[in-house]
Order: structure tokens, then C-alpha cells, then sequence
């Protein structure tokens, strides 16, 4: 519809056909009588084999491909522990190569390597957050002996380590502190050893150094601060140490952020309660190392953290106490690079923290790229340690490297349909999180073709100049069109000219399936299979609607020609589901239908209802063959059954070999024929083979019959006798256990009752005193 449509605004459609199309495998063909008059502009467009079997001469082949250019790959940088004192002004690379460009036609991948190694003695930049809340008043000297401890730990890392100091404590308004004037000045009320600093958000003390020393001096002049609830304004304080990189000091190398802490954090939406409703704009806000809008923006939410980090390549380590170490773990997944660690009572094992976080956070690399463009996708494959391809999620990460490994992810971008020149992206970034390099993917889709470069305005082959020549296909003037803007519009009749498209009175303007130009069908493609067109004088035509059978079109046993089944020798019908021969219609004695039906369309129809099956040789309602000769062989080899002149009569057809034993039938040759094993009338059991012919039936007997013995009579009267002694005996046993137990539960009710029964003298109820008391009432003690 949208080729038509160019046709009839007088414009003919150009080189970018092909490329528009998406198919990586399309190619096209830009010689200029390659197409007929009438013939649709996408016919020029196919894969390469197939335009060069139309007669396309390959030089005149327009065939595109993407390719993969490295503008800079420096190598990895290689320096051993001995050497790194030698450098101190060297650039160090990690990642390869750092700028790619690809071009791209749409639909095909390209791929390239990216390599990362854990360079030795790569810089590290370390600033320490601290919650100088009351609560962590006894975690403050542990912090002020970490500066030349972990500056002694770093030196088996790398020789270039620099660290910085910042606290935080909460927003100075109500509800989050109080505002009365004795708890601003100090908010612990005390005054021994020293008393407590004014509250305070964040204060940036010390910028990065690598002076030990002086980080200890520094962090000793501080004093604990103290605030009403319980959540502290972290959030506040590693926005700004993130986003102040000027301020702070961040060089773009190895950059970790110390947080910690004894209590969780407020987050976007908790400023409400401060009368905050301004958001937080991720901006720099100090001014002589304080935040100055603390009281003015609303804290930042998490995810808004995340991002800047991830584009500030801050690795964070939370060193937070066991009560709220499951509020910080929650964050792991959100956060790029994170990691935590518990803190004990007074914070001595900070060190040990930070050395297992920094080792546990660099032994992993995964890779992260920016925002792509609609429609394009990446994928990744990754080679680590184990040299084991992974694909997916897991191909975009790689763990346990040590210092010197090197690992590599192979990249693949796919770009989508070609778009306009304004819409097309041209920059992605891929980049390992936390880690300052990346490499640069410039992406250039191949959306024309280089014949277009060769135009040439107002050439004969268009109509006599009505057109410019492109790519083999003419591009009309205003008001003219037709392959070769052969028609002028303004004089075209909307009457004649679709009434030359009329196959019929019926039928509508080219059948349907195309559109009436210059008085000529120019035929569609289907609109569900681009690959199917419809072709003919009035598109009626086409080689995808004809009868399917089995699921196949014309059976898969001939070609569709204009709606109608060309079937292949040895196949008829209108889907050529017909097989001619009569192979399929064959038994096992190589006769049609075992000569019980007729083979119609390679399917037997049989005469009878009860023959069944593909060749009319089962029967189940009909004896077996075994069965139906049973008869006769009893009487024509044993005398049984039939008397003599019924089995002459009936028996006649049977030619008879008789054999000694059952086992002699396996000797017999041809071994073809039906085995069978019948029971004549004295019980026993005969073995014959059997083979039909055309008229007589040969048997094989075997005079030799298998006879069941008759019973033992002795052992069944023993073993008789036997059972009914043992199950008498185990009667009787049966009855004198019970009777024994129905006795013992007797003798023991008896001397239960027995023992009720024994009373003492004061118990006996009929006992009565020899003694009588008589009081006088009326007798008065003197």
C-alpha cells in the first residue's frame, strides 16, 4: 500500500527499497530494463542467487553489507608490581578497544570483542560517610586510627590510594531535630568530656588525599552531633558526596564510598513531614563543605541515588550495624555495584570491612550499556575464567577475577528497519559498572545504496527526461508517473484507465490484488507473506492459493501455477494427494489389496466389511488361518475329529508333510508361513507350519504331539492329609491361647474385687461402740 501510494503522489520509489525492506539477505538489482512495463519497483528486490538466475548482471548487483571498524583500540595495560614505582604519569587501560564503529543493515548482526583486565596497581579513590549521630559516639576513635591502618593495607593493592572524610547527621528542622535553642547549640545535653556539635546534614571535612595523618588529625577534631528519630539523612549526604566530584576530589579512577551507620535512612517523601516539598534536584550544594539546601529539597529517592552512582562509577560499601544490616541488603539489588558489611559494637572491624567489600566488588565485572534506540538489540557472550561461553543475563558478567585476569564479552547489535536521518541514533556506551572507561559504539545503519551516488537527472530511459535515472529505477517529475513515468497524470481518465484493470464485469479493479497505473495492474505482494505476489494481466493470478493437502500445498508433490496444482509425474488430483502407483496398495504376498479390494487414490477400499487395514489383510471378526485348517490336519495326520469321508472330502486341498518332533519345523525351507500350535480333543498340543498358495495349502505336522501328564494322586491325597492336619493343630492352638488369656483377665478381676473387699475395724459399716456419752445440759462447770 505504501509503494502504491508513491506511485500516485508521481514519485517512483528509490534506491533504499531493499535496505527499507530490513532482510538481511535481500539484495537488488539497479540496471535499468531489468524491470517490464507494468512490473511493480519491489521486483527488483530478492535475494542475490535468485536476481542473478532472473538475468541481473552481477556487477549491476546492489548487495550491501555491515561491517565492524575499531577507530581506537589501545591494549590492556601491563605493569608489574617491580615496575609501577618506575611510572607515576602512565595511562592505565583496562577495557579494549575504547571506540568502534558499526555499520549496520538492518537485520544483520555485528559482533566485536570487548576485553577487561584487573590492571595491578590500579588507583583507588576511598571516601569515608559517617553518621555522627549520638548513638555512634563510640564508633568515632575506631574511624580515627582507620586513616593510616587501611593506607598501611592498601599498599599490597595499589600504590596510588587516596582517601577523604565527610558526616552527616539529619535535616535541622522539626521533626527530625529539635529546635529548641539550648538542643540547636547542643542537642546532647551534656557538657563532659566536651559537649555535643550543633546538628547538622552534611559536612565535607577532607577532600581526597593520601595523607594518613592527616586524615586521623582531622577526623579526631570532630565532635558527635545527636537528632530526634531514629532514621538519619544519609541520602542527603551520598548525593552530595557523589555529585561534588570537583569538591570532594574523585579522579575517574577506582572510586569506593564508605557509608556508615547504626540506623536506617529517610528517602523522597519524608521531607513532607518537615513542611520539604521542593524535590531533590541531584545538584551540588556545598558551599564551604556544607550542604546548603538541606532545609529547602526533599531527600532523594533510591532509584535517583542508583543512577548517579552508576553514572558517577561510585562502588559503595555499607558498614552498618546487625539491626540494620536488612534494610541495606534490600538495597544490593538496586544499587550498580554494592556491597555490605556488619559492623561490630564500636566499629574495630571497619578495616577488615572495606578490604573485603573493595576485593569482593572488583573480583566481578559486569558489563552495563546505555539506553539503546526502539528497535535495536544487544546481546552478549561472555568468556571468563573457565573459558565457558555464557549467554543471556549470565553472559553479561564474569566473577572470582583475580588481579591479572583477563576476560573477554563478545557484543552483538542488531539494528532494526531503516529510519530517517534525524531519528537515527549515533553514540552507545559499554562499560564495566563501576569503572570509569567504556568503549564507544558509533552506529551507523546502511540504509543506501552507493548507485545512488550515480543519478542522472532527466534521463532518456525515464519517459524521454520525464525522470531522473537511480539506481536503475527512475525517480518521476511532479505529475508524471508509471515505472518508467510513462503517463501523465493530469491526463489520465479516473473512468478508462481502471476500466482497462477489469478482468470482467465482476471482478473488481485488478482482481483485487493491485493497482491500476497508466491503464496497466501493478500487482501486490501479500500483505501476511511478503515473499508471495500475485501476478498476471489483471493479477489474478498467484502460486500460494491452491489446495493443500497433509498441511502442504499440492501434497508437496507438485507446484502451484495461477491457483492450480502442476503435479509431479506419478502423482493426480487437484492437491496431487493421488499417488499413481500401486505400491502402498501391495500385501505381504505381493498381491493388491491381498486381493480383497481395489487401490484407489494408493489407498485400498476392500470388498468385504470385515477385511480392514491399508492392504485388506486383517480381519478381527475371522478365525485365524491356524484356526480355520485345524480341522483337517487333525483328522488327515491323527484320525481325529472328522471321520474318514468328510475328511477326504473337505480336506482334499492340503498337501501334507509329516515330521517326528516340533523342533524339525525349524528346518523346513523356505521358513516363510504361519507357525501355529493348536489342542486337538484329548488335550494335546500339535505344531504345524502352514503356507498358502494359489490353490493348495502345503502343511508341515509334527507327528509328535505334546501330551500333559495325567495328576499325581498320592501327592495330592499327602498333601491334602497335610493341610488338614496342620490347620487342626493350629486350630487347637488358636483356641487354648485365647482361652489362656480369657482366664489370666478372669483371675486377675477376682483379685481386684478381692481386695475391695478387705475392711479395717474403724471401716466396717456395721461396727457399733459398746460406749454411750450422756451430757447434762444443764450442768454448769463451778
Amino acid at each position: 500500500e505504501m509503494l502504491s501510494a508513491l506511485f500516485f503522489e508521481g514519485i517512483t520509489v528509490n534506491a533504499t527499497l531493499c535496505t527499507v525492506w530490513g532482510h538481511k539477505e535481500v539484495s537488488q538489482c539497479f540496471i535499468s530494463n531489468f524491470l517490464e512495463v507494468g512490473q511493480h519497483m519491489w521486483e527488483r528486490c530478492d535475494t542475490a542467487s535468485a536476481l542473478l538466475r532472473r538475468g541481473c548482471p552481477l556487477d549491476r548487483l546492489e548487495d550491501p553489507r555491515g561491517a565492524t571498524v575499531l577507530l581506537k583500540n589501545l591494549k590492556v595495560t601491563f605493569h608489574p608490581k617491580e615496575q609501577r614505582h618506575q611510572q607515576q604519569h602512565r595511562q592505565v587501560t583496562q577495557l579494549q578497544p575504547q571506540s568502534v564503529l558499526l555499520h549496520l543493515r538492518p537485520g544483520e548482526p555485528q559482533s566485536f570483542e570487548v576485553k577487561f583486565k584487573r590492571v595491578e596497581d590500579y588507583p583507588i579513590d576511598l571516601y569515608y560517610l559517617m553518621d555522627m549521630s549520638f548513638t555512634m559516639e563510640d564508633d568515632l576513635p575506631s574511624v580515627m586510627k582507620l586513616g593510616a591502618d587501611l593506607v598501611e593495607e592498601m599498599k599490597n593493592t595499589t600504590s596510588d590510594f587516596r582517601m577523604g572524610f565527610g558526616a552527616f547527621v539529619d535535616k535541622t528542622v522539626m521533626p527530625y531535630i529539635s529546635t529548641a535553642e539550648d538542643k540547636l547549640r547542643n542537642p546532647c545535653k551534656r557538657t563532659e568530656p566536651w559537649p555535643c556539635a550543633p546538628p547538622f546534614t552534611y559536612h565535607h571535612v577532607l577532600s581526597l588525599t593520601a595523607n594518613g595523618s592527616l586524615f586521623t588529625e582531622l577526623v579526631g577534631e570532630q565532635r558527635i552531633s545527636g537528632n530526634l528519630d531514629l532514621p538519619e539523612g544519609g541520602l542527603d549526604a551520598l548525593m552530595q558526596a557523589a555529585v561534588c566530584e570537583e569538591q570532594i576530589g574523585w579522579r575517574n579512577v577506582t572510586r569506593l564510598l564508605v557509608f556508615s551507620t547504626d540506623g536506617g535512612f529517610h528517602f523522597a517523601g519524608d521531607g513532607k513531614l518537615g513542611g520539604i516539598v521542593l524535590p531533590n534536584d541531584g545538584k551540588c550544594h556545598l558551599h564551604e563543605n556544607v550542604y546548603t539546601q538541606a532545609n529547602f529539597q526533599d531527600y532523594p529517592s533510591v532509584t535517583h541515588i542508583a543512577e548517579i552512582l552508576r553514572q558517577k562509577n561510585i562502588q559503595i560499601i555499607f558498614a552498618v550495624t546487625k539491626e540494620v544490616s536488612h534494610l541495606y541488603e534490600g538495597l544490593r539489588s538496586i544499587f550498580p555495584k554494592c556491597a555490605v558489611g556488619t559492623l561490630s559494637n564500636n566499629s574495630h572491624n571497619i578495616l577488615q570491612i572495606i578490604v573485603d567489600a573493595y576485593n569482593a566488588l572488583t573480583s566481578e565485572v559486569v558489563m552495563e550499556n546505555s539506553k539503546l534506540p526502539a528497535g535495536y538489540h544487544i546481546s552478549y557472550t561472555s568468556h571468563c575464567k573457565d573459558h565457558r561461553p555464557m549467554h543471556g543475563e549470565q553472559g553479561r558478567r564474569c566473577s572470582n577475577i583475580s588481579i591479572g585476569d583477563e576476560v573477554s564479552f563478545n557484543v552483538s547489535i542488531t539494528a532494526p528497519l531503516c529510519v530517517t536521518a534525524s531519528q537515527r541514533p549515533s553514540r552507545v556506551i559499554i562499560k564495566p559498572q563501576g569503572y570509569s572507561e567504556e568503549v564507544e559504539v558509533l552506529l551507523s545503519p546502511i540504509c543506501e545504496c552507493s548507485c545512488q551516488k550515480d543519478a542522472a537527472p532527466h534521463s532518456p530511459s525515464c519517459s524521454h527526461g520525464n525522470g531522473t535515472l537511480e539506481c536503475g529505477a527512475c525517480r518521476c517529475k511532479e505529475g508524471r508517473v508509471g515505472t518508467f513515468c510513462e503517463c501523465n497524470q493530469a491526463e489520465l481518465s479516473e473512468v478508462v484507465d481502471p476500466y482497462l484493470c477489469h478482468r470482467d464485469n465482476v471482478s473488481g479493479v485488478c482482481s483485487g490484488h493491485g493497482e491500476c497505473v497508466c491503464g496497466k495492474c501493478v500487482c501486490h505482494k501479500s500483505s501476511k507473506k511478503p515473499n508471495h505476489a500475485y501476478y498476471g494481466q489483471f493479477c489474478e493470478c498467484s502460486d500460494f492459493s491452491c489446495d493443500h493437502y497433509q498441511g502442504l500445498q499440492c501434497g508437496g508433490h507438485g507446484r502451484c501455477v495461477c491457483g492450480v496444482c502442476v503435479c509431479l509425474p506419478g502423482f493426480s488430483g487437484q492437491a496431487c494427494e493421488c499417488p499413481l502407483s500401486l505400491e502402498s496398495c501391495l500385501s505381504q504376498d505381493r498381491h493388491v489389496c491381498a486381493g480383497r479390494g481395489d487401490c484407489h487414490c494408493g489407498t485400498c477400499v476392500c470388498h468385504d466389511d470385515r477385511f480392514q487395514g491399508p492392504t485388506c489383510e486383517l480381519c478381527p471378526s475371522c478365525p485365524s488361518v491356524c484356526t480355520l485348517h485345524r480341522e483337517c490336519i487333525l483328522c488327515r495326520a491323527f484320525s481325529l475329529g472328522l471321520n474318514h469321508m468328510e475328511c477326504e472330502m473337505r480336506c482334499a486341498h492340503l498337501n501334507l508333510t509329516l515330521l517326528g518332533q516340533a523342533n524339525d519345523l525349524a528346518t523346513v525351507t523356505p521358513s516363510s508361513g504361519h507357525r501355529c500350535m493348536e489342542v486337538d480333543s484329548e488335550g494335546c498340543r500339535v505344531h504345524f507350519l502352514l503356507r498358502t498358495g494359489q490353490r493348495r495349502v502345503h502343511v508341515h505336522v509334527a507327528l509328535e504331539r505334546e501330551c500333559p501328564s495325567g495328576p499325581d494322586v498320592i501327592l495330592i491325597t499327602a498333601v491334602l492329609s497335610a493341610s488338614v492336619v496342620v490347620l487342626g493343630v493350629a486350630l487347637l492352638l488358636l483356641w487354648k491361647l485365647l482361652t489362656n488369656i480369657h482366664d489370666r483377665r478372669e483371675f486377675a478381676r477376682f483379685q481386684r474385687e478381692l481386695e475391695q473387699r478387705r475392711w479395717t475395724r474403724v471401716d466396717n459399716p456395721i461396727y457399733k461402740s459398746a460406749i454411750t456419752t450422756v451430757v447434762n445440759p444443764k450442768y454448769k462447770e463451778q
